[in-house]
């Protein structure tokens, strides 16, 4: 988030990108870090976090998601390739390690990199089984490693096609939603090695794909960008929803795209966000001049009431009939809606600073916008807690952000990069599977996704 051109040190977790061959997965650089655990989540976040995954169980995770992905690829290519049959990559599939590094690819020597890539000179998928694929296959679960490789085999489908000429970013999401299009197949039960997964899962997989993000302040234009997360959850989603055809029309003109470069050398130094208190303030301070404007077009012309945000610390103030923003689980009795008194309340001392320490500004950001959203969506009759209204709410959420979007560089409070990505990881940490049954985290970035990019018109018909 921006203010003024002031800003503080952003916490978001940096990613590298390491693209000397086609379609390489981008790894957070210094480790993998699940989503912020927040006080009174229990458990250990999303992550699969059982004991370590030994390479050769990673092995046998991905030839056996690469044997389903060529099955999938074999009724689905042709559709895409006007009948054309499909031909499996023809150099075969390489795990490799320090010791046992990759075939060379063209020019390139094969060198060791903690990565998984398509190589399109010679036809061949190959993946780091020392430390990637185990510590992705570890925190986030198997459905992630088969997610990694249809990623790569995405890439293999665009050199058969012929479509190589886009730019790298769009190239990269092409391929995330590929991949999404084959975990369609997985979640319709056809899969041969992989059982339909469950929304925890769904949530998991989308938890590590935060991992494989550009690093906040990336161009789009950036021969090496793939895409924030907020971008490439976005096309692994739209590959889930809308199949491999969806994913085929890709192209630099018709895709989304939010990643964009730090606008000044002060925000790239800070990373774009606000110290907590200003960010409280200025972000309860627009929040509530967005519905003031926003409301009357969903509710028949009704003026929005002001709504009270009540900060507070330890015991959380008296309501009559409360509810929290999932309705149950890790935020209940820590954040909630008030109707009958008309105001918001979160816990000041624990959840707040967490949120943004831990993820940054904008996590504020979407726990203030979700308790608006709620606000919006009871006022006008709807109901939030059941799982289309709790939808709803989310898609509601996202208008804001829309508004924030369309905002020029004069604005008093704007989007800094890396700000979806935060709104992004604060839903998953706070819309957890386990702790929501109504809707999981996988769910409900879709509709925050589609109320952000589309605004109001998305939510409300």
């Amino acid at each position: 988030m921006d203010f003024a051109g002031t800003s503080a040190r952003a916490l978001a977790a940096a990613a590298t990108v390491l693209t000397l061959l086609s379609g390489c997965v981008v790894v957070t650089s210094g480790g993998f870090e699940d989503p912020p655990r927040l006080p009174g989540n229990p458990g250990d976040g999303f992550g699969a976090t059982g004991a370590p995954v030994s390479p050769e169980e990673a092995n046998r995770t991905a030839e056996s998601a690469l044997t389903d992905v060529e099955r999938f690829w074999s009724t689905a290519y042709p559709r895409l390739a006007d009948g054309a049959a499909f031909q499996p990559v023809r150099g075969g599939h390489h795990p490799y390690t320090r010791n046992d590094p990759p075939p060379a690819c063209g020019d390139a020597p094969g060198e060791y990199q903690p990565n998984a890539f398509y190589c399109p000179a010679g036809d061949f998928i190959a993946w780091d089984a020392e430390v990637l694929l185990p510590q992705l296959h570890q925190d986030f679960g198997a459905l992630l490693t088969g997610v990694v490789l249809a990623h790569e085999y995405g890439h293999g489908v665009q050199a058969r096609l012929g479509v190589t000429d886009q730019p790298t970013v769009v190239l990269e999401q092409q391929a995330d939603c590929y991949a999404g299009a084959w975990v369609a197949d997985v979640i319709a039960g056809r899969s041969t090695g992989f059982a339909a997964p469950s929304a925890q899962q769904l949530d998991d997989t989308v938890a590590g794909i935060l991992q494989l993000r550009d690093e906040p302040g990336t161009s789009a234009t950036n021969p090496q960008a793939h895409g924030n997360a907020f971008d490439r959850i976005r096309a692994f989603q739209d590959g889930v929803e809308r199949g491999a055809g969806r994913c085929a029309e890709y192209d630099a003109q018709n895709l989304p795209i939010t990643e964009v470069p730090f606008t000044s050398a002060q925000e790239a130094a800070t990373g774009g966000d606000l110290p907590y208190a200003q960010t409280v303030e200025l972000l309860g301070t627009d929040v509530q001049e967005y519905w003031a404007r926003a409301y009357p077009r969903i509710a028949g012309g009704a003026a929005w009431a002001p709504l009270r945000i009540v900060p507070f610390d330890g015991a959380a103030p008296d309501c009559a009939g409360r509810t929290a923003p999932d309705g149950a689980g890790s935020l209940d009795g820590q954040a909630f809606y008030c109707a009958s008194g008309g105001f918001v309340a979160f816990d000041d001392t624990r959840l707040g600073p967490a949120l943004h320490q831990r993820i940054g500004d904008n996590a504020l950001g979407m726990l203030l916008g979700g308790l608006f959203a709620q606000a919006a969506q009871e006022r006008r009759g709807g109901s939030s807690t059941d799982r289309d209204g709790r939808l709803t709410t989310d898609c509601l959420a996202g208008t804001w952000t829309n508004d924030l979007l369309r905002r020029g560089p004069d604005s008093d409070v704007r989007l800094s990069p890396g700000d979806l990505d935060e709104a992004v990881t604060a839903l998953l940490t706070l819309g957890r599977s386990a702790q929501n049954a109504s809707a999981g985290a996988f769910d409900r970035i879709a509709e925050f996704r589609d109320g952000t990019l589309e605004g109001l018109p998305a939510c409300v018909s």
